[in-house]
C-alpha cells in the first residue's frame, strides 16, 4: 500500500478528489515579472573565526503569528537584509550591498484563516510517514538524485550546475560561521557496487549468471512493488531492484553567500526569513538538477502538499523522501506537518506543476526546509515545522548570486 501510494505521488498529473469526485485544477507555474536585486558596493570583512557549533543561535524567532503584527518592511530595510555576505575558499570574507528595483511593495500575506494547532517538540508526528529511497533506479535519478549532504550535516539542492541551495544556518549560526564551514564539502549520491571493484566497460554477464547472483544476493522482486522494514520502500515494476550501498562524490565548496537578514551578529538576531544560503562548487556536476521557481500561495499547490528529500541522521546515508500538508504561510514563512530528523534541514521543498503550455508537469524548487523550531505566538514559544518561501525577492537574489548579474532573472 505504501508503495503504490507513492507510485501516485510521483506520476499523478494534479487530480484533487473534492467531494468524491475528481476534477482538474489549475495547477500551473504562473511567471511573472520579478524585482532586480543589483550589487551596487562590496566591502572586504575581516575573516570569520569558523568557531560556532553546528546550530542555530536566535534567541527570539518571529513566525507566522508574529509576522501578522508587524508592518510591512520598508524598501531600505529590504535592501539591508537582502544585501549578502561572501565567504571564499581561502577564508576571506565580503560584504555586497544590493539595490532593489522595480518592487511594488505590498502588505504582508496573512492567508489560512485556520489557526496551526499547537503541537508539542516532536520530530516526528505520530506514524512516521518517511520512505527511504533504496533503489538505485530511483535513487541516481531526478528528482532524487537533486539531493545532496552536507559535510557540516544538513542537506541540500542542486539548482545549477554548479551551485547548491542549502539553509543558512547549516554553515552560519546566526552569529559567526559554524566549524567544518571554512572547508565545506558536498557529497553528490552515488552508488557503490557491492564487491567494491568497478565494472569493466563493455562487460556482459550471461542471463543465466545475472539471475544466479540475483538468487544469491535476494534481489528478485514480483510484478508489484515491494514493501520492506517499516517507513522503507524499495520501488520495483516487474523489475530486479538494483541494490548497492550508497556513498558520496565529494566536492569542495568555491564560494558560499548568505543574506545580510541572516548574519546580523551582534547587531541584532538573525531573521528566520532569511535562513537561505547559496554554496558555489568548485567543481560542476553533470546530474540534471533542480530549477528554481516562486512560491505559490497553499491553494495553488495540489492538495495542499509540497515534497523533499534529505539525509535524516537516524537513517544513516539513506535518501529519505517525504510529502506532507502546508498548515499555514505568511509571504516569507510556510508550517508544515513533514516528519523529519536533523540531517534532513537544509532540503529544498518542491512541487509539480503545469509549465505556461500546459501540455508539461515540471519541479521546481519553492522553499528551504529550516527545521523545527521555536517560533513566538502572542509572546509564547511553540514548536513547528518551518520552510522559508522562495518569493520574488529571494528568487531575484539567488539568481543574481548564481548568474553574477541580474540579466537572466526577470521573470520567475
Amino acid at each position: 500500500m505504501e508503495n503504490m501510494l507513492l507510485w501516485l505521488i510521483f506520476f499523478t498529473s494534479g487530480w484533487t478528489l473534492i467531494d468524491g469526485s475528481e476534477m482538474e485544477q489549475d495547477f500551473m507555474w504562473h511567471l511573472r515579472k520579478i524585482p532586480r536585486v543589483v550589487s551596487e558596493r562590496t566591502f572586504y570583512l575581516s575573516s570569520p573565526t569558523f568557531e560556532a557549533d553546528a546550530r542555530m543561535v536566535v534567541n527570539r524567532v518571529c513566525g507566522i503569528e508574529c509576522q501578522k503584527e508587524l508592518p510591512a518592511p520598508g524598501l531600505s530595510e529590504l535592501e539591508d537584509s537582502l544585501s549578502y555576505e561572501t565567504v571564499f575558499e581561502n577564508g576571506t570574507r565580503t560584504l555586497t550591498r544590493v539595490k532593489v528595483q522595480g518592487l511594488v511593495l505590498e502588505p504582508t500575506q496573512n492567508s489560512t484563516p485556520k489557526e496551526a494547532a499547537v503541537r508539542r517538540k516532536r520530530q516526528v508526528y505520530g506514524t512516521d510517514s518517511r520512505f527511504s529511497i533504496l533503489d538505485k533506479r530511483f535513487l541516481t535519478n531526478f528528482p532524487f538524485n537533486t539531493a545532496v549532504k552536507l559535510s557540516t550535516g544538513c542537506s541540500g539542492i542542486l539548482i545549477s550546475p554548479n551551485h547548491v541551495l542549502t539553509a543558512a544556518h547549516c554553515v552560519h549560526d546566526g552569529k559567526d560561521y559554524v566549524k567544518g564551514s571554512k572547508k565545506l564539502r558536498v557529497g553528490l549520491l552515488k552508488m557503490r557496487k557491492k564487491g567494491g571493484g568497478k565494472k569493466r566497460r563493455g562487460s556482459k554477464r550471461s542471463k543465466r549468471e545475472a539471475e544466479a547472483s540475483d538468487q544469491r544476493e535476494g534481489t528478485k522482486v514480483s510484478l508489484q512493488e515491494r514493501p520492506t522494514r517499516r517507513g522503507r520502500v524499495e520501488l520495483g515494476r516487474g523489475q530486479r531492484v538494483a541494490e548497492g550501498k550508497p556513498s558520496f562524490q565529494w566536492t569542495r565548496v568555491k564560494n558560499t553567500y548568505i543574506p545580510k537578514g541572516w548574519t546580523r551578529g551582534a547587531g541584532g538576531d538573525a531573521a528566520l526569513d532569511y535562513d537561505y544560503a547559496l554554496l558555489e562548487l568548485k567543481r560542476a556536476h553533470k546530474k540534471k538538477y533542480m530549477e528554481l521557481g516562486v512560491s505559490p500561495a497553499i491553494k495553488k499547490m495540489p492538495g495542499g502538499m509540497i515534497h523533499f528529500s534529505g539525509f535524516d541522521n537516524d537513517r544513516a546515508d539513506q535518501l529519505v523522501y517525504r510529502f506532507c500538508s502546508v498548515s499555514d504561510e505568511s509571504s516569507d514563512l510556510l508550517y508544515q506537518y513533514c516528519d523529519a530528523e536533523s540531517g534532513s534541514t537544509g532540503s529544498g521543498i518542491y512541487l509539480r506543476l503545469k509549465e505556461p503550455d500546459k501540455k508539461h508537469w515540471k519541479r521546481k524548487i519553492i522553499a528551504v526546509y529550516s527545521g523545527h523550531q521555536w517560533v513566538d505566538v502572542h509572546g509564547v514559544q511553540k514548536d513547528y515545522n518551518v520552510a522559508v518561501r522562495i518569493t520574488p525577492l529571494k528568487y531575484a537574489q539567488i539568481c543574481l548570486w548564481i548568474h553574477g548579474n541580474d540579466a537572466n532573472c526577470a521573470y520567475g
